[in-house]
């Protein structure tokens, strides 16, 4: 399964010369007529062989000859989105099949092409839905867009219905205050296998569903740290199938999401106007990577630069140089300078936001962080 640490372990791979091929494709049956994509596996790798120099292409020509014969003969196991990270050179392979669609693309360079991945990670955290009444419970985890159900309960003790003449000589009252007290007692236990439920999965965000009055009354009941996870509830049936909870479930998150992501590059900005611990621009960021300062990296999803790296340490500029200031080694084109600049940050330990669109950050150059120190 996809994850932050693996993708820190992908970028911290050194090439020591060799060539990595990063190839992304949309797989997803509803947009595939006939599994056409195998057409465009041909079309693509045949294009980037032809704008390749030829020193290049004969290091690279056995993953392309190894990632066409795979994607053809193994249909079967796609979903939606195919990833493929192979140097033959280095002996590395590397496939994520996803559930959400990848932008078709093919990028040969030193290092791992990740940042289509980090933005999979970025827009699609991992998250649980509680969905509950007041005899039943149901858990569900939620990541990359694909929804599991990891456990049901259900508490055989909550009385039925008060029927007419008393329930075992109870009033009404007397009836619902038992009833009551037995809901408690069930919704106790459901707080009881959420919490492990929340830590064990690393779910950071909780949104609960179900009953109305079971879902309102559970929330009351939430210890304070599971309390601030819930981002929204929603109705809905329990006997509700899995994409029908995670259609109603959806907006709720993404809503949360864009406020965050807006409140995040808000605070970005102020902070880094006051001078403190931020900074905005290419050249800004570039500094800060260089001193291994980033604490997180936000930049827009469409946000390009181009500029050079050292062959030798991997120092990254904008600026127009020959040789490394550093350890005077030759600099190359870095045709890919955006994602470089997120692979060591990731390798530096930082997170990355990518967002999808904000205005504000656009002005401010498209591209920023908050600072360790």
């Amino acid at each position: 399964m996809l994850s932050r640490k693996e993708l820190k372990e992908i970028a911290g791979i050194h090439s020591e010369g060799a060539f990595f091929v990063s190839f992304y494709l949309n797989v997803n049956p509803m947009t595939n007529v006939k599994d056409n994509y195998a057409i465009h596996v041909k079309s693509m790798l045949k294009q980037k062989a032809d704008q390749l120099d030829k020193a290049v292409m004969k290091k690279v020509g056995s993953d392309f000859e190894k990632i066409e014969s795979y994607i053809l003969t193994n249909k079967k196991i796609f979903r939606k989105g195919l990833a493929v990270l192979s140097s033959q050179e280095k002996n590395f392979w590397k496939e994520f099949h996803l559930a959400v669609p990848f932008k078709n693309e093919v990028i040969v360079d030193n290092t791992p092409y990740i940042k289509p991945l980090l933005d999979i990670l970025d827009n699609y955290p991992r998250y649980a839905i509680l969905l509950v009444d007041k005899e039943s419970a149901r858990l569900f985890r939620v990541h990359l867009g694909e929804i599991e159900e990891y456990a049901e309960m259900h508490s055989a003790d909550v009385p039925g219905k008060h029927k007419k003449g008393g329930w075992f000589a109870l009033s009404e009252k007397s009836f619902e205050r038992h009833t009551d007290y037995h809901v408690g007692l069930h919704l106790k236990d459901v707080i009881k296998q959420l919490e492990p439920f929340l830590s064990g999965e690393f779910a950071g965000r909780l949104i609960i569903g179900g009953a109305e009055e079971a879902a309102a009354r559970v929330k009351t009941m939430l210890p304070q740290a599971t309390a601030e996870k819930v981002i929204g509830t929603f109705q809905a049936e329990m006997f509700a199938n899995g994409n029908e909870i995670l259609k109603k479930a959806e907006h709720l998150l993404q809503a949360y999401e864009k406020k965050n992501e807006t409140e995040d590059i808000d605070a970005l900005i102020t902070t880094a106007m006051k001078n403190e611990h931020a900074v905005l621009g290419i050249e800004n960021v570039l500094s800060a990577l260089q001193e291994g300062r980033i604490r997180k990296l936000i930049m827009l999803k469409e946000y390009k630069q181009s500029g050079v790296s050292c062959a030798k340490c991997g120092y990254l500029t904008v600026q127009v140089i020959s040789a490394c200031p550093y350890c005077k080694g030759d600099m190359q084109n870095a045709h890919y300078m955006v994602d470089m600049i997120a692979q060591k940050a990731v390798e530096q330990g930082a997170f990355v936001e990518v967002a999808s669109e904000n205005k504000k950050l656009q002005d401010a150059g498209g591209i920023g962080a908050f600072l360790r120190f």
